[in-house]
């Protein structure tokens, strides 16, 4: 499976967030920093704490779901996909299982 992006835009504030699809790379060689330098607060608190508590082992964890969680909160504050770097947004949608509300074309 090739490595791709969905690009994200919030329709109030223009703000632009990328997100990678699948498996991280960042999270497995870098840990909780990735969610750090993203500027997510809450998965870099929690992977850190997690990484504490198994002496490590959670990095196994993350390192499947971490994108995936991304995504989902993106959406969850009111992000809507602009496109992708390569493939369809359904294609990825039905990828990871999750619902990915569209902009509107412009």
């Amino acid at each position: 499976m090739a490595y791709n992006k969905l690009f994200f835009e919030h329709p109030r504030t223009g703000k632009v967030k990328t997100a990678p699809v699948g498996f991280s790379w960042t999270v497995a060689l870098f840990g909780f920093l990735p969610p750090l330098f993203r500027g997510d607060w809450k998965w870099a608190f929690i992977q850190f704490v997690a990484w504490l508590l198994t002496a490590g082992l959670s990095a196994c964890y993350f390192m499947f779901a971490y994108n995936k969680l991304y995504i989902r909160d993106l959406i969850n504050a009111g992000y809507l996909v602009g496109g992708t770097q390569a493939g369809s947004v359904d294609a990825i949608a039905a990828q990871i299982g999750i619902n990915l509300p569209e902009m509107a074309p412009r």
